[in-house]
């Protein structure tokens, strides 16, 4: 149902709404979320609002236009991923690709462009870039989407509009559910075979893994504020250390260490 499946971000999309039926969207923006929050599938939900026929700011599903970005085959719609195959990361090629595209005089109203972990985008790709944010083509919408906007440069900060997205539950889906269960067992001193055990049916990856610490430090800030019953059963400082454990971890993971290893270590530490 386009954003109005975003319910716990209803403020924001109260704001993109307004911006959308006011004729105020703006050619940039960076939407940022942890690793468990899809936000691909919320910046195409975005454009949609943007382009719909039907329900202009919130996206009906069902207008041509709508269909066309769900099936990707919007023709002036492009997507940047990372690239790579050890250190996946935008490089400044993509970028130019992507300036090359954007200068093509769109089928429809306007051109847009997604840049998925734009975060990772080399130095040079991020000034080249810059040089379309400060001078775009009228109408075109372009969405940076990140997990730490702090590693992109400030003149590109500077030049976007910032949406924080949370993405509750109903976005993580099984991934938070795994969490979900791995910190059960934690917390009622599973054994560090049964929690490695627990590990294997659902890290498969380095993503995966990823994923697993998003989830995790989600669950450990709701302990903190009171908002998951569970926290009754932990001191304030387990729960603190176990947030700096989890940073830790994901430190390890960004230095590619092993995320077998990385995980394991984690479980021991926190459970130990």
């Amino acid at each position: 149902m386009s954003l109005d499946k975003w319910k716990s971000d209803e403020k924001l999309i109260a704001r993109i709404t307004r911006a959308i039926e006011t004729g105020s969207v703006s050619h940039a923006y960076i939407i940022e979320g942890d690793n468990c929050v899809d936000k691909e599938a919320f910046a195409l939900d975005f454009l949609k609002a943007v382009c719909c026929e039907e329900r202009p700011g919130r996206g009906c599903d069902m207008c041509l236009s709508c269909r066309r970005i769900d099936h990707g085959n919007c023709e002036d719609l492009y997507i940047v991923r990372a690239e790579g195959a050890a250190t996946k990361s935008v490089k400044d090629d993509a970028v130019f690709r992507l300036q090359e595209n954007l200068k093509k005089k769109p089928a429809g109203p306007r051109n847009m462009a997604v840049i998925c972990n734009a975060d990772t985008m080399t130095r040079r790709a991020q000034n080249r870039l810059l040089k379309t944010l400060e001078e775009p083509n009228p109408g075109t919408v372009i969405i940076l989407l990140s997990e730490n906007r702090e590693n992109l440069l400030d003149t590109i900060k500077s030049r976007c509009i910032f949406y924080r997205l949370s993405g509750g539950e109903e976005t993580g889906g099984e991934n938070l559910k795994e969490v979900n269960d791995l910190v059960d067992a934690l917390i009622e001193g599973e054994s560090f075979f049964q929690l490695k055990e627990m590990l294997s049916g659902c890290v498969k990856s380095r993503e995966d893994a990823f994923r697993m610490l998003d989830g995790m430090e989600r669950i450990y800030r709701n302990l903190l504020l009171n908002k998951d019953p569970r926290g009754k059963l932990l001191k304030k400082e387990d729960v603190f250390r176990g947030v700096e454990l989890i940073e830790e971890a994901r430190r390890d993971l960004i230095m590619n260490v092993n995320y077998n290893y990385a995980l394991k270590n984690l479980m021991l530490k926190i459970g130990g």
